[in-house]
């Protein structure tokens, strides 16, 4: 694997440090915090296959129905 060194100050050193777990290299650390961004296609990856009841989906359906009859006011200062 290819390497790249870096330089930092001390302060922003110290805010990776202070994320960094114990075992954990700095590069883990960087990856951890600045990795894989929610996407709307992982979402659906990680859902594929999920099943939820019927219950479940009425329940759902029921307060969006709800909500819609009610809807937000706006608040008076």
């Amino acid at each position: 694997m290819a390497v790249k060194t870096i330089t930092i100050d001390m302060e922003a050193y110290n805010l990776l440090a202070r994320h960094k777990k114990d075992g954990q290299s700095f590069s883990e650390t960087i990856k951890a915090h600045f990795g894989e961004q929610p996407t709307a296609g992982r979402l659906l990856q990680r859902v594929r296959g999920v099943r939820v009841s019927q219950e479940y989906i009425d329940d759902v359906r029921r307060l969006i129905r709800d909500r819609k009859l009610d809807p937000p006011r706006p608040v008076e200062l």
